[in-house]
């Protein structure tokens, strides 16, 4: 097994050169200069690399990018074996990565949280409190008979 930091230096060196491929090496139409390579991870034992990539287009255009991806997979793994020197060249697997999907559920839900706030902040405008303005009970202002000053206790009458 190797270290992961000698799994994270070799992630890091395919995803740069599977990018640096697509972009000038690969002559499919299909892997235009809308697809993106946003992350990668390799296995412990570095057999194995997923790469994870997004599409700029429509899902016709998404289909088309991962079947050119499946198409190029020997000469992207080729040059990978080439730029690592390792004993072993990690196979290849390309993923559709849901980051972007995702981001765009939690904007969707940001804009409805923030439509139902501007809701109750229109509602509670005119609004006034349930009870008093000061809910909190404070002492009397006058004093208690017990402290007038006299001397007529309960107890000096006794």
């Amino acid at each position: 097994m190797a270290d992961n930091a000698r799994a994270k230096r070799l992630a890091d060196l395919i995803r740069e050169v599977v990018a640096k491929k697509l972009q000038r090496g690969i002559k499919d139409p299909r892997l235009g200069s809308h697809v993106t390579i946003t992350d990668t991870r390799v296995t412990g034992d570095l057999r194995e690399a997923t790469v994870f990539y997004t599409v700029y287009g429509d899902d016709q255009q998404r289909a088309e990018a991962a079947a050119g991806l499946e198409s190029a997979k020997g000469v992207l793994r080729s040059a990978v074996g080439a730029a690592a020197g390792v004993k072993f060249t990690p196979t290849l697997t390309f993923m559709a990565d849901a980051l972007p999907d995702t981001a765009k559920t939690i904007e969707d839900l940001l804009d409805k949280a923030r439509a139902k706030d501007a809701e109750v902040r229109e509602v509670s405008a005119g609004a006034a409190f349930a009870g008093d303005a000061d809910p909190y009970k404070k002492p009397d202002d006058e004093p208690d008979d017990d402290t007038d000053g006299d001397e007529t206790d309960g107890d000096a009458a006794k």
